[in-house]
């Protein structure tokens, strides 16, 4: 298995539907393709647990190269849980839940980047984690990337090493 990235967010703030409308939102302003096909999971319970997208660097009427599978989970999920404040650097008075799961970047950095700089923008307090790692992507951060020459590798780069020319 890859390494996966998540969408970090205020728990309080946190709606499913506004997770699925920004994720719309994103994926158009990048110029990917969104196929969603609307198969909820129901928990033992019967209760929503997620549903997932799959976000595209095409029309699926054309041969892709790259796409990526995009989990969005119920608030109640374990799956949202958020514990690594202090290894993220992160304020521990934030209450956070990790959403919009990516099951695995490599071989789409690019496409990320698109779709999480549109996220970040329309989400500017939210953070950009790729799990492996102990740093985040801020808004802040992902515009100052956006500004310089794309970099394949920049999932893989702690943003506090960036540096503008």
């Amino acid at each position: 298995m890859g390494t996966s990235a998540v969408i970090l967010t205020l728990k309080e703030e946190y709606s499913p539907e506004k997770l699925l409308a920004d994720t719309i939102v994103s994926v158009f302003h990048a110029n990917a393709t969104l196929y969603f096909h609307n198969n909820k999971n129901y928990s033992d319970n019967g209760e929503f647990s997620y549903t997932t997208l799959n976000i595209n660097n095409n029309s699926f009427a054309e041969k892709s190269e790259q796409s990526f599978i995009f989990s969005v989970h119920a608030i109640n999920s374990p799956s949202v849980d958020f514990y690594y404040h202090e290894d993220l650097e992160l304020d521990s008075n934030l209450s956070l839940c990790q959403v919009g799961h990516i099951e695995d970047i490599y071989g789409v950095q690019k496409l990320i980047f698109n779709f999480i700089y549109e996220y970040l923008r329309l989400n500017p307090d939210n953070y950009f984690w790729v799990t492996d790692y102990d740093w985040v992507y801020s808004w802040g951060d992902m515009k100052k990337m956006k500004s310089l020459p794309y970099d394949p590798d920049w999932c893989y780069i702690d943003p506090r090493l960036i540096d503008l020319p």
